[in-house]
């Protein structure tokens, strides 16, 4: 555990071990987060994770683009919208 600490804490380009370095080690370790999932590591923080459904389509499109056939360019939904006609201006007088 303290080695993954220490990997841990050269990532982040510290040289001491802090709470948050075992986090870090014990959750991205499969066997270590089974053994320690009931407990809490005091001024340890959370993992980084942003859900998916928080980007933005626009980039969600750019990184699924080929990958996905449902969002492909080729979709009903991914074709750009044309923008609304001018509305006619005042009536001219004519002279």
């Amino acid at each position: 555990m303290l080695e993954l600490a220490g990997n841990a804490a050269k990532d982040n380009k510290k040289t001491r071990i802090m709470p948050r370095h075992l986090l870090l080690a014990t959750r991205n370790d499969e066997e270590l987060s089974k053994l320690l999932d009931g407990i809490t590591i005091a001024h340890s923080g959370v993992l980084p994770n942003i859900h998916s459904v928080l980007f933005s389509k626009k980039a969600n499109m750019l990184t699924n683009e080929g990958t996905n056939p449902s969002l492909s360019s080729s979709s009903p939904r991914a074709a750009p919208i044309a923008p609304d006609p001018e509305p006619p201006g005042p009536p001219r007088c004519s002279n």
